[in-house]
């Protein structure tokens, strides 16, 4: 049995910045060899997407950023330069003998070089290709640039998002890391089709569509009703109360969702008089009655301290939680229980924490942790067992400016 639930597949990773990188590193935590290709010089963009950057063991800084250490863990990097003949060559040989190539330049830009779909298929026609692009291999705008923002604006996320009086963009990349997401499910598929037939196949993804598809409930909401979204801040679109509340001293995040939660907010904040008010008893009443129901909540809340609400509220088995700063984030018992941070021995920064992969197998669990790789640290290596590269060619290469 494997040790890990990808064992013996190959991911050849030719992207850079978030989104793509994001997927090969959940692949390579669920055991994929995942071989990372990078600019020789530079490497990825975001190797240098700082401030932060990491600390060495003696204190000071080094020369890479956060932004690359949190989407690059278990990889291998290898540098080649795919503007050059032979280093076109060297990645040809590569994919030849990987199950996965993951990339994420522009429409149409690595059929300059031969190293398309169309091309590849040929020396290896059971190889998945995944092309992550912002807009798509099709349309009117596919060859445009793009970046997370962007995709938050024009897919309708910042429409909904926000208060009512400005727009607001969530404050992680989100739909870089949901495309992350979307694109490991659709490697998995592909895999899964592969082993069936014996084929391998073209993934096109779009940050623009998965940003779309994100919006779930809320698009279908207009689809189905033509009203479009409106903006509430912290409150949410389900039962009520479902939202943000200060406290007397903090805020907290509360959600009734449903009437057996929310009567047992009412007996919780001794308020029970609200079941009999026909505005309030149910779910869809609340919701039609929004606005009545919100200052009298408000009200409510505001007669306790936050910590004595979180209380009062667990032991009526009420969903509820403070709002947490990093600090508290990582302090908190229950994200320490889950093991949520670790720490990995680091050659340039000595001792560094990654958050954890937060999925939990049973019979193949996400144990290893390598830290993200410096630039062209496996070259040397790789090229040698995958490609045939002896030390004296790495030394030529090197001097050509291929690796």
């Amino acid at each position: 049995m494997p040790s890990t639930a990808l064992a013996g597949i190959r991911v050849l990773d030719l992207s850079r910045i978030l989104a793509a990188p994001l997927a090969t590193q959940l692949l390579a935590d669920l055991g994929a060899e995942v071989i990372k290709v990078e600019r020789p010089g530079t490497g990825d963009d975001s190797r240098t997407y700082g401030p932060p950057f990491a600390d060495g063991p003696d204190g000071a800084r080094t020369d890479t950023a956060a932004f690359y250490l949190s989407c690059n863990r278990n990889k291998r990097s290898v540098t080649v330069n795919h503007a050059t003949a032979a280093g076109q060559e060297l990645i040809r040989t590569l994919a030849s003998r990987s199950d996965v190539l993951v990339e994420n330049f522009r429409a149409g830009t690595l059929a300059k070089y031969g190293l398309d779909h169309e091309s590849l298929r040929e020396l290896n026609p059971r190889l998945v290709y995944l092309s992550v692009t912002g807009f798509g291999q099709t349309g009117p705008y596919a060859r445009r640039p793009g970046y997370d923002g962007i995709f938050q604006a024009m897919s309708g996320m910042m429409s909904v998002s926000g208060h009512p009086e400005e727009p607001m963009k969530v404050g992680v990349s989100m739909v870089d890391i949901l495309t992350g997401l979307y694109a490991s499910t659709a490697v998995l598929a592909a895999l899964r089709h592969r082993d069936a037939t014996g084929e391998g196949q073209f993934i096109d993804l779009s940050l623009l569509d998965c940003g779309l598809a994100s919006l779930s409930h809320f698009a279908m909401n207009y689809l189905v009703s033509g009203e479009v979204p409106v903006r509430r801040g912290n409150g949410g679109y389900g039962g009520i109360p479902s939202q943000a509340f200060m406290c007397k001293d903090e805020p907290l995040f509360l959600v009734a969702g449903n009437d057996k939660q929310f009567a047992a907010f009412c007996a919780a904040a001794d308020r029970t008089d609200l079941l009999q008010d026909p505005r309030f008893a149910t779910t869809s009443a609340r919701i039609s009655h929004r606005e009545e129901i919100l200052p009298v909540l408000e009200a409510i809340l505001r007669t306790r301290a936050r910590d004595e609400w979180l209380a009062v509220l667990d032991e009526h088995d009420v969903p509820a939680g403070p709002f947490n700063e990093m600090p508290e984030v990582f302090d908190d018992p229950q994200i320490q229980h889950r093991g949520m941070l670790v720490e990995v021995e680091d050659p340039v920064s000595g001792r560094l924490p990654l958050l954890a992969n937060p999925i939990r197998f049973t019979a193949t669990p996400v144990e290893g942790y390598a830290p993200p790789p410096a630039l062209g640290e496996h070259t040397a290596e790789v090229l040698s067992r995958l490609a045939g590269v002896t030390p004296d060619q790495l030394s030529q290469l090197r001097g050509l400016g291929v690796v």
